[in-house]
């Protein structure tokens, strides 16, 4: 007998091949995707890797309803099943292209906030125009806010950094840049207490955050 387990995702994992057809426009996502109370507000992580910070932060926010959106198979896996381990009532997983749902699915002005923790770099000069934080993005993100709603976004690449800061310039008519505040769940000294943060963190890299509030 091995110690390993077969990965179940139980009622905590979602496919978007098993999505409705996007033109009948935004979903009701909380009822979509079974939260047990749908009269709370809901946050999406975006990049959600092995769910460590949802596994950690959704027992310590009960009062919010949280949907990862993760776009490797095998982590997204990963992270539904051992949310259903934990059997967290507040917290799902989509295995989803996060700009196709939250274009074709999400409707405007329903979430409390989006969590983007460490995003992919791409580090390569000719691959920046494949960073998800950017200017078109954010102004796509600002519709699904609620009002008063935030971005919070981490990153340990300073590259990335100064880039989300330039791209964050270019909003200014739709955000407000605060400092960021770390999660309840994060550990003392962590900025979010990813299972990235930590691993990368014992190298002496710098992270950086910073919170994108909504106006208007």
């Amino acid at each position: 007998m091995t110690s390993s387990h077969k990965q179940d995702v139980g009622k905590h994992g979602f496919e978007a091949s098993d999505l409705p057809p996007f033109e009948d426009g935004a979903l009701d996502v909380l009822k979509y995707f079974g939260f047990i109370d749908i009269s709370l507000p809901l946050e999406i992580e975006i990049g959600s890797g092995k769910g460590t910070f949802l596994i950690q932060q959704a027992p310590q926010a009960p009062e919010i309803n949280y949907l990862g959106i993760e776009y490797a198979k095998a982590y997204w896996r990963h992270a539904a099943d051992r949310m259903r381990r934990h059997n967290l009532p507040n917290v799902r997983m989509l295995h989803a292209e996060a700009g196709f749902f939250l274009r074709n699915y999400v409707a405007d002005d329903s979430v409390q906030q989006f969590h983007i923790y460490f995003p992919d770099p791409w580090p390569k000069a000719r691959h920046n125009k494949r960073r998800l934080v950017q200017e078109g993005f954010l102004r796509e993100v600002w519709s699904k806010l609620k009002v008063g709603g935030q971005i919070s976004l981490a990153t340990d690449h300073l590259d990335y950094f100064a880039w989300m800061e330039e791209h964050a310039a270019k909003v200014t008519d739709l955000f407000e840049r605060h400092e960021f505040v770390s999660p309840e769940s994060a550990g003392e000294g962590e900025l979010v207490g990813t299972n990235f943060e930590r691993k990368y963190r014992e190298e002496g890299r710098e992270f950086n955050g910073m919170i994108l509030k909504r106006i208007g």
